[in-house]
C-alpha cells in the first residue's frame, strides 16, 4: 500500500508516491518546498526570478543564490556531458522561435522560426567562490533542459527524509527520480509518448529500482508545425529530428534527462551515442516505430 498525491506545479504535473502513506502530507510539503524554490531561482517566466535577473543584467557580473548556482553548474555539466547539444544558453534561440513567455499562453497556431546564433555554454563563467555569475551581453540563459530533472531529484531526496526515510517516486511531467527503500517488486512506471496520454494510449510498463528516468519528446510544448522546446544549438532552430519521443534511464534524472534532450537533437545518431554510454533507452519515431538499445527491456507489457 502506498500513498499518491497529484497536483500542478512547474507548468507540468507533479505526482508523489510514498511507500508509507501516513507520511504522504509531510513529503509532499517537502517536494512543494523544493519546486517552489527551484520556480523562485530558475524560471525564465518569472521577472522575480533569479534568472530572470541575470538574464536582464547579461554583460556584468550578478551575484547568485544557491540554487540557481547548482541549475547552473549543473546545466554546464550537461554542456561538457554532450559536447554542447544540451547548451543553456538557447534562450534567445527559444524567444525568437515563440517560446517567449510561459507555455500555456504560446499560441498553437503557424510560427515564423528564425535562428539565433547560441553563444555556447562556454561563454558562461560561474565563480563558485564568489558566488558571481556573468553571461555575455545579448545572451540568454534557459535552464528548461536541466532545473526539472534536478527538481525532480532534490525533491525526491526531500521527501524521502520528510517521509523518515521511506521509499518516494517524484514524478514531474515525465522526469521521473526516486530515493529510499524501494518496494519489492520495484516502483512500476508506465512510458508513453505523452506525458498526458490517456491509459489506453500505446505505452510500455517496466520497474525502476534505483536512478531517475527522463522522456523527451518533441510531440509536447509545441507550437506550429515545426516549433517545439528542445533547440539544437548548432542550428540555433528547434531540432529536426527523427525521433518523437526517447526515454532514457540513468543514475539520475539530471543525467536521464540530459541524454533523452541530447537524443531528440543528435538524430539519426542517437541509438549509437546512448549505446557507447551504455544508457537504457527507448526510441519512438513519428510513424510509432520504436527501437530500444543498451539493454532497455523489449517485452511490452499491457499498459
Amino acid at each position: 500500500m502506498s500513498g499518491v498525491a497529484r497536483w500542478p506545479a512547474l507548468g507540468t504535473q507533479a505526482s508523489l508516491v510514498v511507500s508509507d502513506p501516513d507520511s504522504l502530507p509531510a513529503a509532499r510539503r517537502a517536494v512543494e518546498a523544493e519546486l517552489a524554490a527551484i520556480d523562485l531561482a530558475c524560471s525564465r517566466f518569472r521577472a522575480d526570478s533569479e534568472l530572470s535577473r541575470l538574464n536582464a543584467r547579461a554583460g556584468g557580473a550578478v551575484r547568485a543564490g544557491p540554487r540557481l548556482l547548482e541549475a547552473l553548474t549543473v546545466a554546464l555539466r550537461a554542456a561538457a556531458l554532450t559536447d554542447g547539444i544540451v547548451d543553456p544558453t538557447v534562450g534567445e534561440a527559444l524567444i525568437l522561435a515563440g517560446y517567449d513567455r510561459d507555455f500555456a499562453a504560446v499560441g498553437d497556431g503557424p510560427a515564423r522560426l528564425v535562428a539565433a546564433r547560441v553563444a555556447g555554454w562556454r561563454a558562461v563563467s560561474v565563480d563558485l567562490a564568489r558566488d558571481v555569475v556573468r553571461i555575455p551581453a545579448g545572451v540568454s540563459l534557459d535552464l528548461g533542459a536541466t532545473a526539472k530533472a534536478l527538481a525532480a531529484d532534490r525533491a525526491a531526496a526531500a521527501a524521502s527524509a520528510a517521509a523518515g526515510g521511506a521509499g518516494v517516486l517524484v514524478n514531474l511531467g515525465g522526469d521521473i527520480a526516486i530515493a529510499g527503500p524501494t518496494p519489492a517488486a520495484g516502483w512500476p512506471v508506465r512510458v508513453a509518448d505523452d506525458h498526458d496520454a490517456p491509459p489506453q494510449a500505446p505505452g510500455q510498463v517496466l520497474t525502476l529500482r534505483s536512478g531517475g528516468l527522463a522522456t523527451s519528446s518533441t510531440s509536447v510544448r509545441r507550437w506550429g508545425a515545426d516549433a517545439h522546446h528542445i533547440i539544437d544549438p548548432r542550428t540555433g532552430l528547434p531540432a529536426r529530428s527523427p525521433w518523437r519521443t526517447v526515454s532514457v534511464t540513468a543514475a539520475t534524472c539530471v543525467d536521464a534527462n540530459t541524454a533523452s534532450t541530447a537524443a531528440i537533437a543528435l538524430g539519426d545518431y542517437a541509438p549509437a551515442w546512448l549505446a557507447a554510454r551504455r544508457l537504457p533507452a527507448r526510441l519512438a519515431d513519428h510513424e510509432g516505430r520504436t527501437q530500444t538499445v543498451a539493454g532497455w527491456p523489449r517485452q511490452l507489457a499491457p499498459a
